[in-house]
């Protein structure tokens, strides 16, 4: 009989063993526990393998003794070709659906939008490239294993000793020269010997040229659209030793360093040009690197991607366990409270996407540049009903804006492709994107009428560009992108129509995202939609103000902005999710799609708006803690926003929980490699734990900049630098008991700095503030109006005690700030 007792003793046992070593390990490298994932053993399976990448190409490396492994990727190389989804058979019978939906029968209409709006093409994929293998024959009295991501430096390496000789991997993907390289060493001469082989995707060739491998990958077909890519990498070896090269593989012999270039590229130039030569761009990446030595590669690339990193530094205090493998700081963290661990995964979501998204690149889709497959989960693609944009939530306020560069040319994209979805599907005006878009940019509805049916996908995506603008204040951007921005509220002015029981403008048919509260999701008028509509005008009418342009146009957009609902708290006390009163309490759907309102948005205040957010509060608590680990995310946003940092910090412990690469754990939401788990893997929640992180330390949404919002009791003491408040400020604080020490506020472009504390500060020019923030950047507009059904018994109205001041600032002015005495 098994004694199940003794197992879990002796698990605990080990598992102790092994973080004593990696501890003990650790502190003799000098490592820095909140910038360095760290393992003493090499990775089984994906989930375990560390992530490099510079945007166009990316690495997932195993680490393994006897056998490395590096999984790659590049960006372009997608399934299918230029193609569009955009059934013209929908418009005719889109009265007859809005009818439908208008006198309660949303089953009929869903019906006819399936038959009338539905293409067979529901999305392209987004492929891997496959493997580079490189065998040692080192499978035998290895020591002193140790594999690390150093993200200070975006370096990833891994070093042991086997037979008394000590070797060396150090890898990275250059930023600035767009490959990735990997260096082998041995501590003695003619000790390194290995062979380099490729495991390529079904219909590739490998072949082997002396000391460089050649490989083609052919694109496939998806849904009828046939393949339009190919894909070509380069991989060289330039070695002290001897390179034989043959049987599509190269060997290395007798060599004390190696070090191998990987260029790859598809012959992609834009969604609608295939034209390019990849081979040729493979070809002249290497040829760009041929002649600088690796100690020149590697500073280049340090260089380039600290530029990026280190603006942002954030500090939390480690705990004896910090210093312990990654995977099992994550194990133990619900009992060992680790904040140099949540630091660590702030850091990490930082560094996924510089390594994801760089300028001149694509966006960082469902799994970044990261994908093992030729099927990936939702096939990798740009899924727009919040988990591409949550993306890009740390971009602005982590002091990262050059990542959002791909989003804005992918969004620009949209806007010429969803312009003629808009016509051939609606009759309407301006462009609109459905939930999914890819490498293709196609905007039309995919995957079910259910899922599909949710015409505001391109609309959210351009409130980044709104936002760009209010972080930086850079007009000349607003100007190039404003008619981006002002085609999506074209596209409301034409598709809003009237709702027969009331006075209101509504969107119809749409839904709720993946939810609904009878036999279907289609619905009119659902709050989200109401939301973003609203940004959409908004936003465009404060563009148009901002630039002095369309003065008439304007006008015509308020009248429309007040005929939008207001937002309504149900009878349970909840924020309404739809037009009716239909909200579950009991339900925890992983989407609070009417909290978009909340975050990342700002319609819901406890400022201006005290009903909606008490709510938002109550929707929040009755839609639970735990959820899928992008849900997760979203969820630690919300609560910053509502100002509650000890249940914010509640919701990062659901997300810090191991989910093992072999062994289920229902809620376990990280794997071992720090990737988030939906499961499966889905990047977004990495990014939005960064921003919720970022978002609990300072938000600046709400008419000032609000210095330490949601600081959990749990965090008693730490300090930041360099994150991004709207209006071109840059914060720095430190806090100790609970409160902030000292703050400095660097204004990059001038103007009124607004601050927002929960103590009494002092400064030098400060004063106490009075009416709204006259800083259009930082200003909240007006609120929109709240109904409260006769029925809700009572909102848990919270009281909110801040103290405001003003400082009139001139571009490169640095502001210091500290408690005052009471």
């Amino acid at each position: 009989m098994i004694n199940h007792v003794n197992i879990a003793k002796m698990k605990k046992i080990f598992i102790a063993f092994f973080a004593f070593l990696s501890i003990a390990a650790s502190a003799a490298s000098g490592a820095d526990n909140s910038t360095t994932l760290r393992y003493s053993r090499p990775a089984e399976a994906w989930v375990e393998a560390l992530p490099i990448g510079n945007s166009s190409t990316g690495a997932m490396i195993f680490g393994g003794v006897d056998r490395e492994v590096l999984q790659l990727n590049e960006e372009t190389f997608w399934s299918g070709g230029p193609y569009e989804n955009n059934n013209p058979e929908g418009l005719s019978r889109l009265s007859e659906i809005r009818r439908l939906i208008f006198e309660g029968k949303a089953k009929e209409a869903e019906d006819l939008i399936q038959n009338s709006y539905m293409t067979p093409q529901h999305g392209m994929k987004y492929l891997t490239l496959g493997s580079l293998w490189i065998d040692f024959d080192h499978s035998v009295n290895v020591n002193e294993y140790v594999r690390r991501l150093d993200i200070a430096d975006a370096c990833a390496t891994v070093d042991y000793t086997a037979d008394g000789v000590k070797y060396s991997r150090e890898a990275f993907a250059s930023i600035p020269d767009g490959i990735i390289v990997l260096k082998l060493s041995a501590d003695k001469a003619g000790a390194l010997n290995f062979k380099l082989g490729y495991d390529a995707p079904e219909g590739s060739t490998v072949r082997a040229d002396g000391s460089v491998l050649s490989v083609t990958v052919p694109g496939v077909g998806h849904e009828g659209v046939a393949a339009a890519l190919t894909a070509e990498e380069r991989i060289k070896v330039a070695t002290d030793g001897k390179t034989v090269g043959e049987n599509g593989c190269i060997e290395v012999s007798g060599a004390k360093e190696a070090v191998i270039y990987v260029a790859a590229a598809t012959n992609f130039v834009s969604y609608n040009d295939v034209s390019g030569d990849a081979a040729a761009k493979a070809d002249k990446m290497l040829a760009d690197v041929n002649r600088r030595d690796y100690k020149k590669l590697k500073t280049a690339h340090v260089k380039a991607y600290r530029e990026q990193f280190d603006r942002v530094k954030l500090e939390l205090p480690d705990v004896e366990s910090s210093s312990a493998d990654t995977d099992l700081r994550v194990a133990g963290f619900r009992d060992v409270y680790d904040p140099s661990l949540m630091a660590l995964l702030f850091n990490y979501g930082r560094y996924l996407l510089i390594c994801s998204s760089q300028p001149g690149g694509q966006p960082a889709n469902l799994q970044g540049i990261w994908n093992d497959s030729m099927n990936a989960p939702w096939d990798s693609k740009y899924t727009i009903n919040i988990n591409t944009e949550m993306n890009y939530w740390p971009a602005e306020v982590t002091n990262l804006s050059e990542t959002h560069e791909p989003l804005f040319d992918m969004v620009e994209d949209l806007a010429v492709t969803g312009a003629r979805t808009a016509k051939v599907l609606y009759g309407a005006r301006g462009w609109v994107a459905h939930h999914n878009t890819d490498l293709w940019r196609a905007c039309g509805p995919v995957d079910h009428a259910t899922f599909g049916m949710w015409p505001n996908g391109g609309a959210w995506l351009a409130t980044h560009l709104w936002q760009h603008y209010l972080f930086t204040g850079d007009k000349k951007f607003l100007k190039r992108y404003y008619p981006v921005i002002k085609g999506t509220a074209d596209f409301y002015l034409s598709h809003l129509v009237p709702d027969p029981k009331s006075v209101f403008l509504v969107t119809t048919p749409s839904m709720s995202p993946e939810h609904g509260y009878t036999n279907t999701s289609i619905t009119a008028g659902c709050e989200m939609d109401n939301q973003i509509a609203y940004d959409a005008l908004e936003n465009t009418r404060l563009a148009a103000e901002a630039l002095g342009v369309d003065k008439a146009y304007r006008d015509t957009l308020m009248s429309v902005i007040k005929r939008i609902s207001p937002m309504r708290v149900g009878r349970h006390g909840q924020l309404q999710e739809w037009s009716v009163d239909a909200d579950d309490p009991k339900d925890e759907h992983r989407h609070i799609s009417h909290l978009y309102g909340l975050y990342p948005s700002n319609h819901i205040s406890p400022f201006r708006t005290p009903d909606a957010f008490a709510g938002a509060r109550t929707t929040l608590m009755q839609r639970g803690d735990m959820a899928t680990g992008w849900s997760i995310g979203w969820k630690i946003n919300m609560w910053a926003r509502m100002l509650d940092g000890n249940h914010a910090d509640k919701i990062v412990r659901n997300m810090i929980t191991l989910l093992p690469a072999k062994h289920g754990n229902d809620e376990g939401r990280l794997y071992p490699n720090l990737f988030d788990a939906h499961p499966p893997f889905q990047i977004d929640g990495n990014f939005g734990y960064t921003a919720g992180i970022a978002e609990m330390l300072l938000q600046s949404h709400d008419g000032a900049v609000h210095l330490l919002p949601a600081l959990p009791d749990a965090l008693p003491a730490g300090c930041v630098s360099g994150l991004k408040a709207r209006g071109n400020f840059d914060v720095a604080m430190e806090w100790g008991d609970g409160q902030l020490k000292s703050a400095t506020v660097k204004s990059n472009i001038g103007g009124m700095l607004r601050i927002r504390s929960a103590i009494p500060l002092k400064g030098k020019g400060l004063r106490a503030a009075v009416g709204e923030c006259p800083n259009p950047l930082l200003s909240a507009g007006s609120p929109r109006p709240v109904e409260v059904s006769t029925e809700c018994k009572g909102l848990d109205r919270r009281d909110i005690r801040a103290y405001e001041y003003d400082i009139m600032t001139r571009p490169g002015d640095t502001v210091k700030l500290s408690p005052a005495t009471r």
